[in-house]
């Protein structure tokens, strides 16, 4: 028999992808420059550890496969971020970050005091996993935070605010980054079809794989190592879309305003004129809707 790679989520153990995107979002503010996405708290947030090691020589996480990794991490943070930025301007006050794993807008928050309250919803493995790291950095989480844990890919968004002093009778703006890829469709669409039940001016914004077909034979390539790598970590990638197809399912489920990214518009917004040769794959690309 040959064996196969556990399922991480299935098994209780913390998200391995969690943790390599954080050490990409650390490793970019030490090399890159200009810095698309600043994060002070982005070596903090990996733990004393591994934060000394990325401090001491981060040029051993700057392969090419790497550089990839970091330039869809960190456009991905600032993609989301900018939205929560426009929505805040028109009186949105709860943020969701959905797949949260070691991300600090909970920290970085400057609107802590004023009434942004922040929901992280992640895997209860991953969240207490994040939580230890927190209290061994002595980094204090505000009062404006709420944890709520949840599997999304067996139990309901809805049912899982329902445990939070989420107020569904709000406006909200969702972040939802770097998961898609590990669900199933149906997961993915009850996500979506929540948000799009929620009041006007609700959005959301999220990453997600293109169908390889549409792809050229390089990045198919590219995309392939990349799933067998994730596989082998045990978190395997279950979803992939066509996005001509999925903005129209999108449009039809409520969303009045719905813009979907390219790899080259992204590279044209964040990555112009630099010499570190960061760049944005074309396997993926960043959705925003709102309501």
């Amino acid at each position: 028999m040959i064996a196969t790679p556990v399922n991480l989520m299935q098994s209780g153990k913390p998200s391995k992808s969690a943790h390599r995107v954080a050490l990409h979002r650390a490793v970019h503010q030490l090399l890159d420059e200009p810095v698309v996405f600043s994060d002070p708290f982005a070596l903090p947030i990996l733990g004393k550890n591994l934060a000394q090691i990325v401090e001491g020589d981060p040029y051993q996480f700057n392969d090419p496969m790497s550089r990839g990794l970091r330039a869809a991490t960190v456009v991905r943070s600032k993609a989301a971020e900018d939205m929560l930025e426009v929505n805040l301007t028109q009186g949105v006050g709860q943020y969701l970050v959905l797949g949260a794993g070691l991300d600090t807008y909970l920290l970085r928050n400057p609107r802590a005091n004023k009434n942004l309250r922040v929901f992280e919803v992640d895997h209860p493995a991953t969240q207490t996993w994040k939580k230890g790291i927190l209290q061994e950095q002595g980094l204090k989480v505000p009062d404006s935070v709420e944890f709520v844990a949840a599997d999304l890919e067996t139990v309901s968004l809805a049912s899982a605010l329902t445990s939070s002093t989420f107020r569904s009778d709000a406006p909200s703006c969702f972040s939802w980054l770097g998961v898609t890829v590990y669900l199933s469709k149906q997961a993915i669409f009850d996500v979506l079809n929540y948000v799009a039940s929620l009041p006007k001016g609700s959005s959301i914004t999220f990453d997600y794989r293109v169908a390889p077909a549409l792809l050229h034979p390089i990045d198919q390539v590219i995309g392939e190592y990349a799933a067998k790598q994730f596989e082998m970590d045990g978190e395997p990638w279950q979803s992939y879309f066509h996005p001509q197809e999925l903005q129209r399912q999108i449009a039809a489920l409520g969303f009045r305003d719905v813009a979907d990214f390219s790899a080259d518009e992204l590279n044209a917004r964040y990555f112009q004129k630099r010499k570190d040769g960061l760049r944005f794959g074309n396997g993926f690309r960043i959705l925003r809707a709102v309501v």
